[in-house]
């Protein structure tokens, strides 16, 4: 089968870009862009050096004598001083070069015992230096959020990357290091003395200046016995946890090192976010300096899981990392022949759509499929099946062996929309054309709906993918338009957001599907809402425009949600209204305003949003709903969105595609006064 050679093609390619060889020695696949520097008469014939290295003057000057004796001959000094330039050659690459630094200088403890070996990075470690890197050769402060599987040594990276800007690039940085308990902490520091302990007395000097090799190289300070002092480097290294607020205490640091923050309580005394800023104070934005919250996964809603959403989203100093199980090297099982791995291969092909799972220990074909489009090697497939016949649950699996950001802080439900239903919208996502707001004559009444213009702003609310198209003079497009509105339940910054999405069903009279054309979001009091919702529908050409009123009329006692709903109707006559029954309507009961969501209808709604998804009925043009879709969850019978994770966007899309796909006509093309006729008729109706 075509498609099986293709995976085992692939394969073959993923395991030899996994097997490359790796020299931090030679430089040879090491960390950042590289190039080749060779000198016959270095003890490395041939290096890789760091491109930060090329513009060095030394580098430039051997590079173009070729080797060390015609170096030596052309500036006029004798052979005797080539270990000079050898050694200056080596302290100069140490200054660009981690990896080299860290495998030729430093020393920790093997994992399972043994004698100390010199710190090779591993696949995930080079990924992780390398984004450190990149802000600190860019010139900019370093902030990391590490979100992290377990294995593969992030925090003893991490420490001595910290421990190389201290020992080889400034004089007098200090460091601090917080954990969520006193062993956490120590087991970081341990790292460092480990490492100090067999680190080259001379390497913490200039070359030339004098030094004795019986120094010490590590001095407490103070009695706590928490802070020590490189004398050669004028450093401290402090360590606190969170569960002494005051030991964490920052001041004079310029790396802090926050490790498994996601296990940070809230104590008595204060919370994690208080700990963090006590330990940040006095923290100056600027080159060389570091701050790397890390840690495994510990649910949502916590300090970490914001901070880490907060990175991921641009809305913070900090950058993101995230590390999948499937990229650490030890997770992974070999086929016991060529013949298995094909058998393998064909099944997870064929089973690629299979959402369905033989047992609670095992995975559907779906998901592992989907395992293999992230970039799983099949061999890492084989081992995730072999350990997941541990766990009785996905959650618990995910917990410890996280295949993406989502899964890490594990949910205790099962996921809605399938991540191949929501990859089919993201293509059409992009940014907006226009960001701004509508204004009418009025903020509210009969005036807000007057004179209404689009204005841009660049921190409106208004995200405008497309522009309202007017009808033509003597031809209208009917039901063209559909605004939705998702209200937000209070005014707190932890709260969802209030939504206002329009949708354009212009092509389904081609038989397409509706597109987001513009969505405003934000928080604002409810009366607001709906007066803005109603000028942003009235600019879209007098859309149908549909309220959510469940929040409305669960937020209120005193009829907030009827009295504001009835203004909006006293000048809008687009507004949607709930159908009524015939015992309604014989009764004369009056029309219900807005689209209540219940256990029942949202069940409705979200059932149809599936089959839409699926189905790729409807253009997306936001990728922040694309989020939504990837956390939204069903537990216990309920559909929701995990704690400290939002669904506003979703329900105006539920909402949306069940009015336009199933209340709502195809639009058409209609002469202006044939239009003009069957609305005054229609309102004629409704008012009776």
């Amino acid at each position: 089968m075509e498609e099986v050679t293709k995976i085992l093609n692939e394969n073959s390619a993923r395991l030899a870009a996994i097997n490359a060889k790796f020299n931090p020695i030679t430089g040879e696949n090491s960390v950042g862009d590289r190039f080749v520097f060779e000198l016959k008469d270095f003890p490395i014939k041939v290096q890789h050096l760091p491109v930060s290295m090329r513009k060095v003057p030394l580098v430039k000057q051997l590079k173009k004598a070729g080797s060390i004796a015609a170096f030596l001959n052309k500036i006029g000094s004798d052979n005797d001083d080539r270990l000079k330039v050898i050694e200056q050659f080596v302290r100069l690459r140490n200054e660009h070069d981690f990896p080299f630094w860290a495998a030729s200088c430093v020393y920790i403890k093997p994992k399972g015992g043994g004698e100390d070996i010199l710190f090779r990075l591993n696949r995930p470690q080079r990924r992780l230096i390398s984004r450190l890197e990149n802000m600190r050769l860019a010139n900019k402060p370093i902030r990391l959020v590490l979100l992290k599987a377990r294995q593969w040594g992030g925090s003893t990276a991490t420490q001595l990357y910290i421990a190389w800007l201290q020992l080889v690039h400034k004089v007098g940085l200090n460091s601090l290091i917080v954990g969520h308990v006193k062993d956490a902490s120590t087991e970081v520091k341990d790292m460092f003395d480990q490492m100090i302990e067999k680190y080259p007395v001379k390497l913490l000097y200039q070359l030339g200046e004098t030094y004795k090799e019986d120094e010490p190289k590590l001095v407490g300070v103070g009695k706590t016995g928490n802070i020590q002092r490189i004398p050669q480097r004028k450093c401290k290294i402090k360590i606190g946890t969170a569960e002494k607020p005051n030991s964490a205490r920052g001041g004079d640091y310029n790396c802090v090192h926050l490790t498994e923050v996601g296990l940070w309580k809230t104590t008595e005394k204060m919370t994690p976010a208080q700990i963090v800023r006590s330990a940040l104070s006095g923290m100056v934005y600027e080159p060389y300096t570091l701050v790397v919250y890390e840690s495994t996964a510990n649910g949502t809603g916590n300090l970490f899981h914001s901070e880490y959403l907060a990175a991921k989203e641009g809305k913070s100093q900090f950058e993101a990392l995230f590390v999948a199980w499937y990229e650490i090297d030890i997770y992974s099982l070999k086929f016991e022949s060529d013949a298995e791995r094909e058998r393998f291969a064909k099944w997870l092909y064929e089973n690629r759509d299979n959402e369905y799972a033989a047992s609670d220990r095992q995975e559907s074909g779906q998901y592992l499929y989907r395992l293999w489009m992230m970039g799983a090697t099949l061999e890492a497939i084989n081992w995730y099946i072999a350990e997941r016949s541990k766990y009785t649950d996905h959650g618990d699996m995910a917990s410890e062996y996280p295949s993406n950001d989502i899964e890490a802080f594990t949910f205790s439900g099962r996921r809605v929309f399938p991540d191949d239903d929501i990859e089919q919208l993201r293509p059409a996502c992009r940014p907006p054309k226009y960001t701004g707001e509508v204004y009418g004559k009025d903020d509210a009444g009969a005036d807000a709906l007057e004179n209404l213009r689009f204005k841009r702003e660049k921190y409106g609310r208004l995200a405008m993918w497309e522009d309202v198209e007017h009808d033509e003079d003597d031809e209208v497009v009917t039901e063209r338009y559909l605004v939705v509105v998702d209200v937000c339940k209070g005014m707190s910054a932890k709260a969802d957001w209030s939504v206002i999405t329009v949708f354009d069903r212009l092509w389904m009279m081609e038989g397409e599907g509706p597109t987001v054309v513009a969505q405003w979001r934000g928080h604002i009091d409810m009366d607001r809402l709906a007066w803005k919702a109603t000028q942003i529908a009235e600019y879209y050409n007098h859309a149908l425009l549909v309220i959510e009123s469940n929040t409305l009329e669960t937020n209120n006692t005193k009829g907030e949600a009827e009295f504001i709903l009835s203004l909006i109707r006293d000048v809008y006559d687009n507004l949607y209204a709930r159908k009524q029954s015939p015992e309604d309507i014989k009764e004369g009961k009056p029309r219900k305003y807005g689209f209540h969501t219940n256990v029942s209808t949202k069940k409705t709604i979200i059932h149809n949003l599936k089959a839409v998804l699926r189905d790729h009925l409807y253009t997306e043009r936001d990728e922040g709903c694309l989020d939504e879709y990837s956390t939204y969850i069903e537990n216990e019978g309920r559909y929701e969105a995990p704690e400290g994770y939002h669904d506003d966007r979703i329900m105006t899309r539920a909402i949306g595609m069940h009015i336009s796909l199933r209340e709502m006509d195809v639009p058409k093309i209609v002469s202006r006064n044939t239009l003009y006729v069957h609305k005054r008729q229609a309102v004629s109706e409704a008012s009776i």
